[in-house]
């Protein structure tokens, strides 16, 4: 965060190494919650700031939004869940989950373009999907 207040949104990348194994586990939660690798990583290192009380700054989501809820994930979506409601008679599950990941397909179209634009990933006709770079980064 600089001193004037503005938060720098601009993307980059963060790697780490954890075993086979370990990255099998995430693989399979974040698949459980229908999220990416990525997404899963953030969000569950996000959630153990908080869950430590180590959040010293506000952290900027995605979008570029600031998200100051201390609480949760879960406390987050209760909240927003109970807003929907709010607007409605009766939300069947389809309907309480559309409405909580409409934005998710332009946000993955998004994502992988400026994925693609930095050289970090490529479509493979070869391998019928999005791999990632080899090289120094």
């Amino acid at each position: 965060m600089s001193g004037d207040g503005e938060v720098d949104t601009s993307r980059t990348v963060v790697q780490t190494y954890v075993p086979a194994y370990q990255r099998d586990v995430w693989d399979d939660h974040a698949d459980r919650l229908d999220m990416s690798r990525s997404e899963f990583v953030k969000t569950m290192v996000q959630a153990g700031r908080r869950q430590i009380g180590d959040d010293p700054e506000l952290i900027p989501d995605a979008d570029g939004s600031i998200d100051d809820d201390s609480g949760d994930a879960e406390q987050s979506l209760g909240s927003e869940v109970t807003a929907l409601l709010e607007d409605a008679d009766a939300l069947s599950w389809d309907e309480l989950l559309a409405s909580l990941t409409d934005d998710i397909e332009s946000r993955l179209d998004e994502t992988l373009q400026e994925l693609q634009e930095s050289n970090e990933i490529r479509y493979s006709g070869r391998a019928d999907g999005y791999v990632l770079v080899e090289g120094d980064s």
